[in-house]
């Protein structure tokens, strides 16, 4: 008996050791093909410049699509599209702001998503500025006067300078000034917009049936000529976002008695509708084939830029990352997802799409890991709620090389994601879920949602070091021997209501989308 102790004892050491040694080996490999070999610049290329923008429904977001599965299959990896509903079909185009009085200059904007188009000729009028309203009643009284006019509905911004600029180089009276000024100011536009009984989402509409030949925002996103660009919110007449130098230009004209006379030209296509898919590639369990991995980055954009950091940067990460397992580790224990989500932007739509067609797959994830937050390197993990989340993602970030996970924070276990993202989706059907947060690198100012969101702004070393942690990552997950627990925390008492909180519910997607 003490010779065949000793022996499972010394069969033990080996077996972990030669665990150690293969662990080691993968980790090596996947960092050398990482740094080494990187595809990341072409698959940017290829998604940001060759493609561009990747509108739910429209035609650029089919031919992502399918350009993502002919990169999958290049590698050799399995990949289809799969349909989860249909959505409004737009294409843009070329589109124009001139103004005509009282003199000609040209002016920066864009289009809005989903706007109608105008003739060849466009559109010609003069130009109000929406007031402030006290009263429902004002606002009614003042609908009239819109008729045939191109109608300005944003709220003036006296200074194009962002906050940091202001604090950085004003003296602390001016800055106090300027801020307090500044938020009377949105007060003041707010209180407004409440009195009217509308919404920033419903006046455009509003605008539209009193008459109005086209409707100017702008969306000032806080930094040196930044704008968000979204959704126009009309069904007949153009709605275009135009730069803040420009639209306060037009504002200071109206307040000193000039009445500008705009142009606008607007050749987008009403394209109808167009199916909707999710890109879903598969590397097959040798093992656990029906336990799962699963990459999580949504493909779809908003269309001011062209999607690079939101989402294109999260794309291509789990894209590479799919290439380097693909040939380093071609028969994972478990089997590896990579989903490519399609209207994230309007409400997690693909993801919660995939979690209601693949209810059966649910309960057998492994992890989730998500990436959507810009174009830094990961700098914090959440447990999410996962009551033993701190045990198996500690056992796969051990492996992870220290220069990759020094500066990464973790919460552990956290409290569920109810949203923002494609994990909230997973994390709703109870599979444990994780968002790979990003440093922040002026997301929220500068390209989140916003016309200057395009290639140049990808920052490689960071997504470079991002593939290297989720491929070790989704490697350690695949090998565990043990089935990662999805047991939840007892959620805490909500202070407003003295009940107890809730998980997150589960949704279903909006099947067919963008004709409201």
């Amino acid at each position: 008996m003490k010779n065949y102790a000793k022996l499972m004892m010394v069969s033990t050491v080996f077996a972990v050791s030669l665990n150690a040694q293969t662990t080691d080996q993968m980790v090596k490999s996947i960092m050398d093909e990482t740094y080494q070999n990187s595809q990341l610049e072409t698959l940017a290329y290829e998604l940001m410049d060759g493609i561009g923008p990747r509108l739910v429904g429209s035609p650029k977001m089919q031919q992502a699509h399918d350009w993502a599965v002919k990169r999958f299959q290049n590698w050799g990896i399995e990949a289809q599209n799969e349909q989860w509903g249909e959505w409004k079909s737009w294409e843009r185009g070329t589109s124009t702001i001139e103004m005509i009085s009282p003199y000609v200059k040209s002016m920066e904007g864009m289009q809005l998503a989903w706007s109608p188009s105008t003739s060849a000729k466009g559109v010609t009028a003069d130009v109000v500025m929406l007031p402030l309203f006290k009263s429902k009643e004002e606002f009614n009284a003042w609908l009239p006067t819109v008729k045939g006019k191109i109608v300005m509905v944003s709220q003036y911004q006296p200074s194009g300078r962002p906050d940091y600029n202001w604090k950085e180089f004003a003296t602390p009276e001016s800055y106090d000034k300027m801020k307090k000024e500044s938020e009377e100011a949105s007060e003041a536009w707010r209180n407004s917009l409440k009195a009217t009984g509308e919404t920033s989402k419903t006046l455009n509409e509003k605008v539209e049936k009193a008459g109005a030949a086209g409707i100017i925002s702008s969306y000032w996103s806080k930094g040196f000529g930044v704008n968000k660009i979204f959704s126009a919110g009309t069904k007949k007449i153009p709605v275009f976002d135009m730069a803040l130098e420009d639209y306060g230009q037009l504002y200071r004209m109206i307040q000193h008695g000039t009445t500008p006379k705009l142009k606008l030209v607007a050749q987008s296509k009403d394209k109808g509708t167009a199916p909707t898919f999710n890109t879903v590639a598969t590397i097959k369990g040798s093992e656990k084939p029906n336990e799962y991995v699963i990459l999580s980055a949504h493909l779809d954009s908003w269309d001011g830029g062209t999607g690079a950091t939101d989402n294109g940067t999260g794309t291509i990460t789990m894209m590479e990352v799919a290439r380097v397992l693909k040939k380093y580790y071609p028969n994972p224990k478990r089997t590896i997802v990579i989903g490519l989500w399609g209207s994230e932007e309007q409400g997690l739509n693909g993801s919660r799409g995939y979690v209601s067609a693949h209810k059966d797959q649910m309960p057998n994830v492994q992890a989730v890991f998500n990436q959507d937050n810009g174009t830094g390197r990961i700098a914090n993990i959440s447990g999410q709620g996962f009551l033993n989340s701190y045990d198996y993602i500690g056992r796969w970030m051990s492996a992870v090389p220290k220069e990759l996970k020094k500066d990464v924070e973790t919460s552990f276990p956290g409290y569920p994601g109810g949203g923002g993202s494609d994990h909230a989706s997973f994390i709703a059907a109870g599979a444990p879920a994780f968002m790979l947060s990003s440093l922040n690198w002026s997301y929220g100012n500068y390209t989140w949602h916003t016309n200057r969101d395009t290639y140049d702004k990808i920052v490689f070393d960071d997504v470079k070091s991002n593939v290297a942690t989720i491929a070790i990552l989704t490697y350690m997950a695949s090998e565990d021997p043990e089935k990662a627990s999805a047991e939840r925390i007892k959620m805490p008492v909500n202070p407003r209501t003295g009940e107890p909180a809730k998980w997150p519910e589960l949704k279903e997607p909006i099947r067919k989308g963008g004709f409201d």
